[in-house]
């Protein structure tokens, strides 16, 4: 048999034993292609000038993808490098040369790359196309299907893949063509090794890692990026800390507790794992950190996702709105532009007017977090300007209640404002609480609606009060253009705004903003995130199925000595439970509360329903252990039926 066809079969073996980890580098390459196809994308690009970030943006997360991927290549070479040791020592034993043992693995991994970059390119059209889709429906635009390759993209994944490969089988030939008979066939007798050993060494770096732990978690949420750094510092070193005495101290544990040490399959399963534990800690500390930094990435990204598009579901109510305060209350120049450029189905130019007190504020304030800017009394809009505006944002109608006024308020602050019983005494009427209703009505921002809450009265009960701010709304024929709204606000007039100095917004740059700050910033991390679990997962995995033949002995062996197989199939899922448990638990009890953390950080009323942080928390958590799941249950399937007997 030639050495290219030795290569060819022994790829195919390779890719069938290691199909986890086959599968994985032909998602990478899937992945790597249709982001770079996102980059390449004219029409992407085109949807808006703020868009030309995007590139940038995804090159900066390609380049610690491809870091990842390369890792993960990089291990997975070498481990099946010392898995076969023996193989490979032999061909040595029988007449081959170190430099051909060496050309033939370098052959069957290279085939075994181009095998899954071409795979992986095809399904990344695909892919590509389900991101295209997505971003399109951000923007609001049509999609239409449309398969094709992009030749820029395509040589960009080919090169990644080139330097991640070409990098990891130099080391594997530098290795091969230096090693001895003797050393390859050893090669995969030779583990990590216990690095802490003693007892008392044990407990002091199990201890200290927890306080690390701890430590970590608190500095992590601090604002200030001295202090998260050391913080992030905490955090790794209590996670090698933690894995490094824990795999090592499991013996001693039981050794002082022998009655549990015999209790059911427990010393099946905690002997098995502390033989495989004991030689991974670092490994283990590393996906652990690996693990940590995706749920980090998947709940920031739902972060930033959430404060983008309920700033823009707040501030997008009306398809144009103008405010002017202070001295500038002119609105002429507005009304004239808009008379002559902007078609308008329905508006109104209307006041937001301040009471003499600011009770309701004070109340707010005691009951929620609350910022009310530059309002320093409570604000208050006429029935009448209510009415209309309710009608302009496409809101049902609503009957005035006589002898009450109404509250329309963000949702944050409903269930504080349905408990408020004070009456209010204004142009002297006095008028007890009524209806709260929290539909999107602009109350974000110190020239809004109210900044959060407004009082809705009898139009008689506001004459005379003092005008905050004039405000004017519209609903428009068609969404108002990018050109339109830069006009409104002097952005193309290089000289400052002509019309005023009024504050504008539209409708349409606000979903516009929204959906570049969401392909800007939350594309990149699910595309980290995405890279990092696959990675890591794959690593556990295909540790856990190379133990197949172990495992298939030792089973057998329980057979003989009377072991039921519902008896091994326990000690096999408990097993199975506790070596994927250990590297994800610690992930999560520090990302919890730094996810908690990050999500009540804007401003309130911002992130609620879907957004609310212990969603946040529980979908970043439901990801991550979705895309775990399917590696644990295909290791599980795959190992069950090997190694446990009929």
């Amino acid at each position: 048999m030639t050495l290219s066809k030795l290569s060819l079969r022994n790829a195919r073996r390779q890719a069938r034993d290691y199909l986890v980890y086959f599968a994985t580098v032909v998602m990478a390459a899937a992945l790597l292609y249709s982001f770079n196809a996102l980059t390449f994308s004219q029409e992407i690009s085109s949807l808006s000038q703020s868009m030309e970030m995007l590139p940038f943006m995804i090159a900066l997360a390609t380049v610690v993808v491809v870091c990842v991927f390369g890792w993960l290549v990089a291990y997975a070479t070498k481990f099946m490098l010392l898995r076969r040791g023996r193989e490979l020592g032999t061909y040595l034993l029988i007449g081959l040369e170190n430099r051909q043992v060496a050309r033939l693995f370098f052959l069957e991994n290279l085939a075994v790359g181009v095998c899954a970059l071409a795979l992986g390119t095809v399904l990344g059209g695909l892919l590509y196309q389900a991101f295209r889709a997505v971003v399109l429906a951000l923007f609001r635009m049509p999609y239409r299907f449309a398969f094709g390759f992009s030749i820029p993209a395509l040589g960009l994944t080919a090169a990644s893949f080139a330097l991640i490969y070409l990098l990891a089988l130099h080391r594997s030939q530098t290795y091969i063509r230096r090693a001895s008979i003797r050393r390859l066939i050893d090669s995969d007798r030779r583990n990590e090794g216990a690095v802490i050993r003693t007892g008392k060494k044990r407990r002091w770096v199990f201890g200290a890692s927890i306080v690390l732990g701890v430590a970590g978690t608190f500095l992590i949420m601090v604002r200030d990026l001295a202090v998260a750094t050391a913080g992030a510092g905490c955090l790794i070193l209590f996670l090698f800390g933690f894995f490094l005495s824990f795999a090592s101290g499991v013996p001693a544990f039981f050794d002082k507790r022998p009655a549990r040490k015999y209790r059911g399959v427990t010393l099946l399963v905690f002997r098995t794992l502390t033989a495989k534990l004991a030689t991974m800690g670092v490994l283990m500390a590393t996906i652990s950190m690996i693990f940590t930094a995706t749920i980090l990435s998947e709940g920031s990204g739902l972060v930033f996702r959430g404060l983008f598009a309920g700033r823009a579901a707040e501030c997008a109510c009306f398809d144009l709105y103008v405010a002017l305060e202070g001295e500038n209350k002119n609105p002429e120049p507005y009304l004239n532009y808009i008379a002559e450029q902007i078609p308008v189905e329905q508006s109104l130019l209307y006041q937001v007017c301040l009471t003499d007190s600011h009770a309701v504020r004070d109340y707010i304030e005691a009951q929620a977090v609350y910022y009310y800017y530059n309002y320093d009394q409570d604000p208050v809009l006429r029935w009448s300007d209510y009415a209309a505006l309710r009608s302009i944002a496409g809101y049902p109608a609503v009957e005035p209640e006589p002898g009450r006024y109404l509250i329309h308020c963000m949702t944050y602050l409903e269930e504080p404002l349905r408990n408020y019983g004070q009456p209010v005494t204004l142009g002297g009427i006095t008028l007890s609480p009524g209806s709260v209703y929290t539909e999107h009505l602009y109350q974000s921002y110190g020239v809004a609606n109210g900044r959060g809450y407004i009082l809705v009265v009898p139009d008689e009960a506001a004459d005379g009060l003092p005008v905050h701010h004039l405000a004017y709304a519209a609903k428009t024929v068609q969404p108002v253009p990018a050109a339109q709204y830069d006009a409104l606000t002097g952005a193309s007039g290089g000289q400052g705004n002509p019309l005023g100095y009024g504050f504008v917004s539209t409708k349409a740059n606000e979903e516009e903003g929204a959906a570049v700050q969401t392909a800007l910033f939350v594309f990149p991390l699910y595309y980290l995130a995405l890279a990092l679990t696959m990675t890591a997962a794959t690593i556990l995995t295909t540790q856990q199925l190379s133990e197949s033949e172990r495992y298939q002995r030792q089973f057998s062996l329980l057979q003989k000595l009377g072991m039921g197989r519902r008896e091994m199939a326990k000690a096999l899922r408990a097993q199975f439970a506790i070596y994927y448990a250990l590297p994800a638990v610690p992930p999560v009890l520090l990302g919890v509360p730094f996810l908690l953390h990050l999500a009540n950080a804007p401003e309130p009323g911002v992130m609620t329903g879907a957004s609310s942080p212990p969603a946040v928390v529980l979908t970043a958590l439901a990801l991550f252990f979705l895309i775990y799941a399917v590696y644990i249950l295909i290791a599980y399937v795959s190992l069950k039926r090997n190694v446990l007997p009929a």
